[in-house]
């Protein structure tokens, strides 16, 4: 097999993903505007390179001798396509054969009001286009998200202020969408297929809040409000209402009309898709030691097979995921304040 290209290496998921692609022995071009994060992956043997996608120049050159390419989305709502489409046309004129993107459960839907999925259904379309193989991964919500930006200020506050309703999601821990991420991308099949990567169990936001509160044993009171309240509770701390206003001296460094709208999407059950519990089995070796309940994927045919992964979603996974990030955010679950953001 040719090169993996990681974009976005110096990111949690990215990261995790090259981390993982050379424990397997394969040969990794790391791709982060921050290269000095990456002097760990250097060490052990991957390619470290500058790239931006605000700006296409030095793009085709940083994908050089690549042949696939794990495409994490970027951070900016609204800016995405133009950003992925950069990545893309670059990755094209470099040869890269096939991409694999990170997109977002239930994007697929029409209708789905979430302003995050508009980016991503836009890049689905550009891949679509570009005439590479592609594989698109649309990932839920994951746990990590739960256990801190959503825990944490609930812990503080005492109270969590919510718009999705009886809406439900099915969180997954970040760590398995890496791990289905680099099955892909190391396995062969999965050329041209859309995988809904969920977990096995749908949660209200407020019983994922009532486990929260029932490990630290510090109450947390939910406040059902409408869209206008959320958006009035997010201006109250700093947060822009879109991202073209956010700057670098802006407080909050996202805009709350992607959270917002994604309460109104859960609320709606745009993204209540779990993962199936009568699932076949994974075709390769690997499935032995994978999840069969894994993703779920829609193919042309409206067929339905597995990335193999080592998949820990179980109906017990975020009790668990809670439970371990309770020991790492101690001082923080403890009600202890929050230091600055990091930009």
């Amino acid at each position: 097999m040719g090169k993996i290209i990681v974009s976005g290496a110096s990111g949690q998921f990215g990261h995790a993903a090259a981390s993982q692609l050379l424990d397997m022995g394969e040969q990794v071009i790391a791709l982060s505007r921050s290269t000095d994060k990456l002097a760990d992956l250097a060490a052990r043997g991957a390619e470290v390179r500058a790239a931006d996608f605000d700006s296409p120049d030095g793009l085709e050159d940083a994908m050089a001798g690549g042949e696939k390419l794990l495409l994490i989305s970027t951070t900016m709502v609204g800016q995405r396509a133009r950003q992925h489409g950069n990545a893309i046309n670059a990755a094209k004129a470099a040869g890269v054969k096939h991409i694999v993107y990170t997109s977002l459960l239930g994007v697929g839907k029409p209708g789905n009001p979430s302003v995050e999925g508009f980016d991503h259904i836009a890049t689905e379309k550009l891949l679509g286009e570009s005439g590479l193989a592609f594989t698109i991964l649309r990932n839920s919500l994951y746990a990590e998200a739960v256990a801190t930006a959503m825990a944490i200020p609930a812990l503080m506050a005492g109270s969590k202020m919510e718009n999705t309703g009886d809406g439900r999601v099915p969180i997954i821990s970040r760590d398995d969408c890496v791990a289905t991420a680099v099955a892909v991308l190391t396995q062969e099949g999965h050329e041209n297929k859309v995988y809904e990567v969920s977990g096995p169990k749908l949660w209200t936001v407020p019983e994922a809040m009532a486990l929260v509160s029932e490990m630290t044993g510090k109450p947390i009171e939910i406040q059902q409000v409408d869209e206008e309240g959320m958006y009035q509770y997010f201006d109250s701390i700093g947060a822009m209402r879109k991202s073209e206003d956010i700057t670098p001296e802006t407080p909050i460094p996202w805009a709350s009309e992607g959270m917002v709208t994604f309460g109104q999407s859960a609320k709606a059950l745009w993204i209540s898709i779990p993962m199936p519990w009568n699932a076949s089995p994974a075709r390769s070796r690997a499935a032995s030691r994978a999840c069969s309940n894994s993703t779920r994927t829609s193919g042309p045919n409206d067929e339905e097979a597995w990335p193999c992964h080592t998949c820990r979603a179980r109906a017990g996974i975020l009790r668990r995921f809670l439970r371990s990030r309770q020991h790492r955010h101690r001082h923080l679950w403890r009600g202890r304040k929050l230091g600055q953001s990091r930009r």
